[in-house]
């Protein structure tokens, strides 16, 4: 099955409200309240989800207990008031509560705009899956890129405002690691966890004709060869159009990533560009994902990832 385009939410105005849920990790109360204050700056009404703040009793690597970080994420969608739904902070936990999000609640409340990246790239996938809805793979409220890079700001800011202004997206670092160009429809998100989703319920069986949009945190070089092997081998990138690479933060030195990246990816046979400018590094841009775009790689060319229509209608 080839993929095609999602349904894409509608674009924030002045005024809009916003609810921030936790459905991850827990997040310093300092950060997201800095995060607030951006919201609110922007002219949005960010309003924080019952148990946004809370850390579970024993796990304390989860805001809270997989129920309640279920919960306020499906009621916060759920809530006719509120038009957009922005993460925290990712971490660890989605794997551990979206299966107890009733998602066809989710549907019928009808399309919104939904933003994050890292653990949050499992619930892109429920999205896209379950609900046919094109995200925003974006920084997140309590996060210390979101709190400090103008660049990360702007980017998502205009993203939600202004979409049409941002069709065209990367970074001056972004390269060619193979070249050539391809049209598709863009998905992905933080490669680990595109590789634990396999074999889990709804998870994608095909991405056929799909632009890959993948970074990292922290994963060794020979575990990023691991992760791409096992999407190799489930043949989870059977026909894919092209590569969009981002960030590799913490993954060791990036010439030892670069290689692991060529030799997993450059026999696809398809235009992969790399440190494009998403995921974990010092500046996030916005990625729209289930939507229609153009991976240019030409060689010794600038590479760049073109969104062939806005993010948000």
């Amino acid at each position: 099955m080839t993929l095609a385009p999602l349904t894409r939410p509608v674009r924030l105005r002045p005024g809009a409200r916003v609810a921030v849920v936790s459905p991850s990790g827990p997040v310093p109360a300092d950060r997201l309240e800095a995060g607030l204050d951006v919201l609110r700056g922007w002219g949005l009404d960010p309003v924080e989800a019952p148990h946004v703040r809370d850390v579970h009793p024993e796990l304390d690597y989860l805001a809270g207990t997989d129920e309640v970080r279920a919960r306020d994420l499906q009621e916060a969608w759920c809530d006719p008031s509120v038009d957009a739904v922005i993460c925290a902070r990712g971490g660890y936990g989605v794997h551990r509560m979206v299966d107890l999000v009733d998602w066809a609640a989710m549907r019928a409340a009808g399309p919104k705009v939904f933003i994050g990246y890292s653990d949050i790239t499992v619930l892109h996938e429920a999205f896209a899956r379950r609900m046919g809805l094109a995200t925003l793979h974006g920084p997140m409220a309590g996060t210390e890129t979101f709190l400090k890079d103008p660049d990360t700001q702007e980017s998502l800011r205009a993203t939600l405002f202004e979409p049409e202004s941002v069709r065209t997206l990367g970074l001056p670092t972004a390269r060619v690691l193979v070249p050539g160009r391809a049209r598709g429809i863009t998905y992905g998100g933080c490669v680990s966890l595109l590789a634990a989703d396999i074999g889990t319920p709804h998870a994608r069986t095909s991405a056929r004709g799909g632009l890959l949009v993948i970074e990292d945190t922290t994963e060794d070089p020979y575990n990023i060869d691991r992760i791409l092997t096992q999407l190799l081998r489930t043949g989870a990138l059977d026909g894919i159009a092209g590569v969009a690479c981002g960030s590799w933060a913490g993954c060791g030195p990036y010439e030892k990533v670069r290689a692991v990246l060529a030799d997993r990816l450059g026999p696809l046979g398809v235009p992969v560009v790399e440190e494009l400018g998403f995921g974990h590094g010092p500046t996030a841009l916005t990625i729209p994902l289930g939507v229609p775009a153009v991976l240019d790689a030409p060689a010794g060319g600038p590479a760049t990832l073109t969104i062939e229509v806005p993010a948000l209608v």
